[in-house]
């Protein structure tokens, strides 16, 4: 299974991945999601969402995943990108993509891999308040859940 994983505080270019995406002739399913600052957390009005991570952990853990995600379903490819530092209101925090012969087993591995993602990899955000005037991040670290 092909592999790509990239975590960084550089823009997430949607359109430059989707361009190398690697197909061979027998996967007929290309399934992506892509994970939106959204304005609000909770009932706080948020400018964006600043995300740490452990990266030597994260690294580990992703690859893990990866190779759990393997063994559960025949995907040819997954590939993710997630960023750290300050992400915008409106701009991509996560891109997965996985690429299957069928489509239920692109959905089922794509969704898996977001949700354990969530649960075990060392990420953390913290909302960067939009009535706070200058956007600074909260003090209250919490997983990337959500």
């Amino acid at each position: 299974m092909f592999r790509s994983l990239t975590i960084s505080a550089d823009p997430i270019n949607e359109p430059a991945l989707v361009a190398v995406r690697r197909m061979t002739a027998g996967m007929g399913a290309a399934v992506y999601f892509s994970g939106v600052v959204r304005g609000s957390e909770g009932s706080q009005a948020i400018a964006a969402i600043e995300y740490e991570c452990f990266l030597p952990m994260a690294e580990h853990q992703f690859h893990k995943l990866f190779d759990e995600l393997a063994q559960r379903w025949p995907v040819e490819s997954v590939r993710l990108a997630h960023r750290i530092g300050v992400v915008n209101v409106g701009e991509s925090s996560l891109w997965v993509e996985v690429i299957a012969a069928h489509r239920g087993e692109a959905f089922a591995a794509c969704q898996w891999l977001i949700d354990e993602m969530k649960r075990v990899v060392p990420i953390w955000k913290k909302p960067v308040l939009e009535s706070a005037g200058a956007p600074t991040p909260t003090s209250a670290a919490t997983t990337v859940g959500g």
